[in-house]
């Protein structure tokens, strides 16, 4: 099968496959492996502490893999600055940002001058041609099935993603719900020239920093495993339903606001079960797609059986 897109070539990588960002898991391991398989993975920067550790991290990459990577930005938490967190990607020469949670254009701008290749995840039609106006070089569309944070409508990747590739002239690569070599076909099916994952990442060996229980929780779950919370904020974001989301969409329903949900939304409550297992204490994002997930390889173990999987399907369709 022929894996040339423009998006392999504008990143320069084997498969147009991208790893997410995930908040507090997107580190230097688990992006370096899927760098080396052939994809393009991403650090999350502002999940670290600050440039300095952002700095380490980078580096940490580059002492991993000699293979293009990137770095994600989640501008969306609590208006925190990132300003000096992007001026590192620039100084450490990063090959590619990616931007979610928010408006891009103040990170876009910031890079604009620089040889940086610029991703955009977007969640509706109107924010992709916006992204392409300011000067994305692609955009990942992340439909209603997603896990973590999605757009406000419940539109799913199989509608979204035609809409955004007939709206736009740059590359679009499909995100939520893809997780094997049937998604991801389906994805290319649709006009998208390549796809980002998250979910199916968690589920890695070199995903080190999540929790056996987190993990063996994807693997278990089935369709109905997953939950939007933070529809009643505006911010709406699909995790695994335990025990802690329960808690979240039983305070929505007594309509109790940010005062009320700040403790249990809050990255404390999202790391105490992430990387503890607490289930009681915490929750985990996750998308629908964790319903396909049956195991827990290597990264170089799913991108070759994701790859192997694409090529027999393709095969299908010639014969």
């Amino acid at each position: 099968m022929n894996w040339k897109t423009r998006v392999t070539e504008l990143l320069n990588i084997e498969y147009p496959i991208i790893q997410g960002g995930l908040a507090y898991l997107a580190y230097a391991d688990l992006a370096a492996a899927v760098s080396n398989a052939g994809g393009l993975g991403q650090v999350t920067a502002m999940s670290l502490p600050g440039p300095d550790e952002l700095r380490s991290e980078i580096r940490k990459v580059k002492s991993l893999t000699d293979k293009p990577f990137g770095v994600n930005f989640a501008i969306g938490q609590h208006g925190r600055p990132y300003e000096h967190m992007v001026k590192v990607a620039v100084e450490e020469e990063v090959p590619v940002i990616s931007v979610t949670g928010g408006n891009p254009k103040g990170v876009l701008d910031l890079v604009k001058d620089h040889p940086i290749k610029k991703l955009v995840l977007v969640a509706a039609r109107r924010q992709a041609e916006k992204a392409e106006e300011l000067g994305a070089d692609a955009v990942m569309v992340v439909g209603q099935e997603g896990g973590g944070h999605l757009g406000r409508g419940d539109v799913g990747t199989f509608v979204l993603t035609p809409q955004v590739v007939d709206s736009v002239s740059i590359p679009v690569l499909a995100s939520g719900g893809i997780v094997d070599g049937r998604s991801m076909m389906a994805a290319l099916a649709l006009g998208a020239e390549g796809i980002e994952m998250g979910t199916r990442f968690i589920a890695t060996k070199e995903c080190v920093d999540a929790h056996m229980d987190y993990k063996q929780a994807i693997v278990d779950a089935d369709e109905n495993s997953t939950v939007v919370i933070k529809r009643s904020l505006g911010t709406p974001a699909r995790a695994l339903k335990n025990p802690w989301t329960d808690k979240i969409l039983q305070i929505e329903e007594q309509q109790g606001g940010y005062e009320s949900l700040k403790t249990y939304i809050s990255g404390e409550a999202n790391k105490k079960y992430i990387y503890k297992g607490s289930a009681d204490e915490g929750f985990g994002w996750a998308g629908q797609g964790a319903a396909r997930i049956n195991n827990i390889p290597s990264v170089k173990e799913l991108i070759g059986g994701m790859v192997k999987e694409c090529s027999q399907i393709a095969g299908k369709w010639t014969e």
